[in-house]
């Protein structure tokens, strides 16, 4: 068995746990939901789409009995998602929901006619798959990660941390997916009379080459996103080995030992889309409901890492925060 089916057969058992036995009561044909990821299936990872399933199981659904499932895994490699999307497409899926703003954009390019739910991503309007938040149009639909509320909030919070900070690095891959996001911290940060300059990655190997790049900068911006998700230990490993405080893109990356993070939850995220699935599986049209922005925000703080980096965080950031790491 090659990796690749090894992969796709994990996680397809990981994430087809069993369900309760309660819920609707299948009528013909079992839809067959496509999970498109371009990250990798670690057990973080996986936590995010069990979130979905647990949201499915909440609504009645029963893996076998009234819906089934087909993952697809990228492991980070940007370049193979066009021929993941056509596999799914060839399974005849009738759903696919997509963990992430790239792998939304590649689907929508591959498919103008099977649904398609967003369970996180950046700006989709600015990715060009809806036509807008409110009449999304077209065949997709869903939530996504971003406000402009959290991009504001994370440069601020990096100024309250270190208030003579001038010179920043922003760390992300080069899917467009990512590079909204930069332009996001970019426009934030001139506001905040801080100079920001984007380091781009392709993947892991790029690390080392990043990280000297940033030799000069007084902090680190990591832009969460599926292609950086599984170095994220070595992502936080460099930041302290270079002295670098790191603003990061969710709880994951600061358990890996990344400094702080204001960032929504996404399994929350993950299990709202169950809400859409239903919905479109029931005969509403992706075209219809509108796409959701989050509301709620996590500040979550790393003491171990901010000890390693020589840092005090200021009193009342660590009262504000949802979570601190001892």
């Amino acid at each position: 068995m090659n990796r690749r089916a090894f992969l796709v057969r994990l996680s397809s058992g990981l994430l087809a746990g069993p369900f309760a036995s309660e819920g609707q009561q299948p009528s013909g044909k079992v839809p067959l939901v496509g999970l498109f990821d371009l990250s990798a299936p670690d057990p973080s990872r996986l936590n995010w789409w069990k979130a979905l399933r647990q949201g499915l199981e909440e609504l009645g659904y029963a893996e076998g009995r009234n819906i089934r499932f087909e993952a697809r895994w990228a492991d980070g490699r940007a370049e193979r998602l066009p021929a993941l999307a056509t596999e799914l497409i060839g399974l005849q899926v009738d759903l696919i929901v997509t963990g992430g703003g790239e792998t939304a954009r590649i689907a929508k390019q591959a498919t103008a006619t099977i649904p398609i739910v967003m369970a996180t991503g950046v700006d989709p309007v600015k990715l060009g798959v809806i036509q807008s938040l409110g009449r999304p149009g077209g065949n997709v639909t869903g939530v996504t990660s971003l406000s402009s509320e959290l991009i504001t909030k994370r440069v601020s919070l990096l100024r309250e941390l270190l208030p003579k900070v001038s010179r920043v690095a922003i760390l992300a891959d080069s899917t467009p997916n990512a590079q909204l996001s930069v332009q996001e911290l970019e426009g934030a940060a001139v506001i905040l009379g801080v100079t920001v300059h984007s380091v781009r990655v392709r993947g892991p190997n790029d690390l080392d080459r990043a990280f000297s790049g940033a030799a000069k900068d007084q902090a680190l911006f990591v832009v969460g996103s599926p292609v950086q998700f599984p170095a994220r230990k070595r992502i936080a490993d460099l930041a302290v080995k270079h002295r670098l405080p790191t603003v990061v893109g969710g709880r994951d990356y600061v358990e890996a030992g990344g400094l702080l993070s204001y960032a929504v939850s996404y399994p929350a995220l993950f299990r709202r889309a169950a809400w859409y699935v239903d919905k479109i599986l029931k005969g509403a049209k992706p075209a219809d409901p509108p796409v959701e922005q989050p509301t709620t925000f996590e500040l979550i703080i790393n003491l171990r890492t901010a000890r390693a980096l020589g840092l005090t965080i200021p009193q009342a950031l660590l009262r504000r925060a949802d979570e601190v790491i001892q």
